[in-house]
Parts: structure tokens; sequence; C-alpha cells
């Protein structure tokens, strides 16, 4: 091992002094977190409040603002930076360790590393985490959502939650997530399904169980939890300005070690405020350390076989259906992308079946007495 280079010691000399420094005036130290304090349509003045109500109500928290100084801001550290350079300053900043965690309107984060919201739901005003919001886990939907239950977990474990209950929003590739998630599960990833609270329950949430939260963590993929985040946090205002809430969440993902959390151009100084407490609550609770316990507890459960189980299949050859019968039964649970490849697994086995959509998604349609053998062909091919 090299021995350490003259600024590597300056470094971390700087760094032991500044933790003495603030444990002497606060009787702890306190979490540097950076504020990307320029880029909102909102104004430079609505970032920095959030940042003075944060370090208010957070008083182990730093916030150190990064971008043109702004006079009426003495209270919080800056960086100073001409905006156009802001990136590479907070760049900078987390590589040499000034900065434990930071708060930004935009990060190009690598493919692989995702973001994982909170939001306040207006039922009960509890919080609801988002998995995932921005960026995105892995390269295909199927594999995304299992990695975002892993990375959901890892977040939710670091706010505090022992056993945080997960429950997966009703979209394409759910039901293949679930039954992905539930092998996991069985060969000892200690994944916890939460349950709707509608009269059929299961793990699969309709719109209701957001409004009033059934769960800890929603399982989505991160376009769809963009959205959400964007609905929850600015339902009352218009749309304008997003006063609710704790912003996009920290980023996460296989050996990543930044917390950085995102924000948008429309975060108003609550939502600002909150995604700092949020990040710095991240950074204490040991986030990248929970991400790797995670990781592993999944690969030891047998993530890689259960991600190669959902890579698409071989098209099969076409088959004709059997002649047409009346269908008077109705069998849920297959995924909408599963749909056609269900009906066609019917078919061969020489039983008539109709694709179709319900209200609560899709469903296969057959005859009354065709039901029974009609759910054991499907279970035994893995569609439900």
């Amino acid at each position: 091992m090299r021995p350490p280079r003259t600024d590597d010691k300056r470094k971390l000399i700087g760094q032991a002094l500044a933790r003495v420094t603030a444990r002497a005036r606060t009787g702890f130290d306190r979490i540097p977190v950076g504020l990307m304090a320029a880029g909102s349509e909102l104004g430079p003045d609505e970032l920095l409040a959030g940042g003075r109500q944060a370090q208010a109500e957070d008083p182990r928290l730093k916030v150190v603002a990064l971008g043109p100084r702004r006079p009426g801001y003495e209270d919080l550290d800056w960086l100073e930076t001409d905006e156009a350079e802001l990136p590479q300053a907070l760049e900078t900043a987390l590589d040499e360790g000034r900065l434990q965690g930071a708060v930004a309107l935009h990060h190009p984060f690598p493919l692989g590393v995702t973001t994982i919201g909170r939001v306040v739901t207006p039922a009960r005003g509890r919080p609801l985490l988002l998995a995932s919001t921005t960026g995105t886990a892995a390269a295909q939907a199927g594999p995304a959502l299992i990695y975002n239950a892993v990375f959901g977990r890892a977040v939710a474990r670091s706010l505090g939650l022992a056993e945080p209950t997960l429950g997966l929003l009703n979209i394409s590739g759910a039901g293949q997530a679930f039954r992905a998630l539930t092998a996991l599960q069985e060969a000892g990833y200690p994944l916890k399904f939460g349950a709707s609270g509608r009269a059929d329950g299961g793990a699969l949430l309709r719109g209701n169980d957001l409004l009033n939260p059934a769960v800890d963590i929603c399982l989505c993929d991160s376009l769809t939890g963009n959205v959400l985040m964007k609905l929850f946090s600015a339902w009352q205002t218009g749309g304008s300005y997003e006063a609710l809430g704790w912003g996009y969440g920290p980023s996460v993902g296989p050996g990543w070690r930044r917390v950085v959390s995102i924000i948008s151009r429309a975060s108003g100084a609550p939502v600002v405020a909150g995604a700092l407490r949020f990040t710095a609550a991240a950074i204490r609770g040991r986030l990248p350390e929970k991400a790797a316990e995670e990781m592993a507890a999944a690969e030891k459960a047998g993530l890689a076989a259960v991600l190669a189980g959902l890579a698409p299949a071989e098209a099969e050859a076409p088959v004709q259906a059997p002649p047409a019968r009346p269908t008077e039964e109705e069998i849920h649970g297959v995924d909408v992308l599963d749909i056609e490849n269900a009906v066609a697994c019917l078919w061969r086995a020489g039983l008539y079946a109709e694709p179709a959509m319900g209200c609560t998604g899709p469903v296969v349609k057959v005859p009354r007495d065709a039901l029974a053998a009609a759910r054991d062909c499907l279970r035994s091919h893995n569609f439900i």
C-alpha cells in the first residue's frame, strides 16, 4: 500500500479539524450536505430558504450551498462557483470529502443507479417510499423492478425501518416481478410483502392503497414513480410548485457509494428542506452499506437465476385455437405482458381460452368446466 500523499494528509487533517470544531460547538458532528443553489424555476432564494429551513429543523445537518453566493444567507456555508461550473464543483467536493452527500436538481447517474423517493400520503399523512423515481436500476423493465425492491429496502432500513413492507403497484410487469420476488423470499431473502387494503387483498396495490398507504414501499418503474412524485408533491398547488414530501430521493445502486438526492426545478422550499433532511438521515443510516447488505442477501437467495428467468422467452410457433366455447369463468393474476402467451399455452393444452381486460387488470376467460385444468396449466408454466 502506498503511503498517503501530502494532499491526502491535508484533506484528512482538514476533515478531522472540521469535525472537532463542529462537535465543540454543538456537542455532535454535523453532516455536510451540499445544495445545488441554482437552476430552479422558482429562483435561487426558494432553494436557499429550503436550506435554511432544513438546518433549523435538523441541527446535526450542515447545509453547504453551491453556486454564486447570494447576500442574506450568511447562516449557510458556501462553496462559491459559477453556475456553469456547478456540476463539476459538486463532483469535486464529493470526491474530496468536503461533502458527505448532496441535493441536486440534476445528476448524471450511471446505468444501474436509481433514486428512491418519499411522499406524504393525503389520507393519513403517512410517508410512503416510491421505488423508484429517477435513473434506472437496469436496462430491462423486469430486472429493474427487482433491483428497485432491493434498493427500496436499503433506503427504508437506512431510515430505521427494520422490516419494511413492500407492495407492487399494479402496472405492466408487476405480476412477473411478484413471482420473481416471491422466489427470492422463499429462498431466504428477508422480503416482507404488505397487502392491499381492498377487499381482495394481495401484494398488488391499487391507487387507493397509495392515498392511504397499505405498505412502507411502493414498487414501480422509475417513470411511473416520477409521475407519482410530482402528483403527490404538487396536487394542492396546481402543479407549478411542489409543496409536500422529501423529493425524489437518494441515489442507490450496486457498489454506488454516493448519497446524491434529486429535487426538481419545481420543488419549493418545504420539499428542498425535506430532501436535505432525507439525505442526512440516509447518510447517518449508512445507506451504501445497507445497499451492499441487501445485494449480498439477494444474491445468496439466487438473484442471478431470478433475473435470468425474466429474460424474454424465444418466440414459439403459432398455435391454432381449439373450437370456440362460451367462457363463463375468469382467471386473474396473469401479467399483461404475458397474457397472449398464457392464452397460447392453454390452446396448446387443448383448452379454449380468450384474453380480456378486467377492472383490476388482464384476465384469461375460460369455460366453466375447464377452469381447474386451466389454472393447473397456467400455474405449471409460471403464468400465475
